[in-house]
């Protein structure tokens, strides 16, 4: 019975490193367990360094230690990486996404203002600045910023199953967007959920998102007329 237990203890801890070396691109993750997840992201990670020579380093952690910020814990893991590198970094309990780069001429090679703007889309710009701005410059600013591929789909409500895929969504939208941007920067073209199921998967998934957020633009653009016809009414 004892040597049965070594046993099956020996299996569980060999599995875990086993998985653990494979999974060199999703760098550090307590936030999703998904295997088509992580072996998308692992098949994309490696693509992306043998074509480029960047490392693409994904960070999913529940939270940090007490009032560390996400760009300290970010600097902290710089020391061991080799550049040139980029860490696409989501932290659950905080709410926060960030992206870090080294050497810093690696954000010349990708837009990190555009992967992490806030709206999807040019229509959802124009509703953010419709009701965020403060200023003329303000507005502007606002308008010009869209293309986000993690933010919009964050920002969507989810609950029980739905909110890892939501996570899954938003974080390979994101890490999918900087590598693609690397690789054109270097005139390569990368090979995309090649030979297995994922790739349908997180299509899928991508199409209930967006469509959640078209659906919560039409809304908001919806009431926003409807308001405005009040106004003109009651005048």
């Amino acid at each position: 019975m004892t040597l049965r237990r070594g046993l099956y203890a020996l299996i569980i801890i060999t599995t875990f490193f086993i998985n653990t070396l494979q999974a060199k691109y999703l760098y550090n993750n307590d936030v999703i367990e998904n295997e088509k997840f992580t072996t998308q992201i692992e098949t994309l990670g490696e693509d992306l360094y043998q074509k480029t020579g960047v490392s693409l380093y994904l960070i999913m952690k529940k939270e940090l230690k007490t009032e560390q910020s996400i760009a300290e814990y970010e600097r902290s893991l710089a020391d061991k990486l080799k550049q040139p590198f980029v860490l696409l970094t989501f932290v659950e309990m905080q709410k926060k996404v960030d992206i870090f780069a080294r050497p810093k001429s690696m954000y010349q090679e990708f837009d990190r203002v555009q992967v992490l703007s806030p709206s999807a889309t040019f229509i959802g710009a124009v509703a953010n600045a419709l009701m965020f701005a403060r200023s003329a410059d303000e507005f502007s600013e606002l308008l010009q910023n869209y293309g986000g591929t993690i933010l919009p789909v964050l920002a969507q409500k989810a609950k029980g199953k739905d909110i890892e895929a939501k996570y899954s969504v938003a974080m390979y939208n994101g890490y999918l967007d900087i590598a693609d941007q690397i690789a054109k920067h270097h005139n390569k073209e990368l090979k995309v959920g090649t030979g297995d199921g994922a790739r349908y998967f997180f299509y899928i998934l991508r199409v209930i998102f967006y469509g959640i957020i078209i659906y919560a633009l039409y809304m908001l653009a919806r009431n926003f007329i409807r308001k405005r016809r009040a106004k003109h009414e009651d005048i």
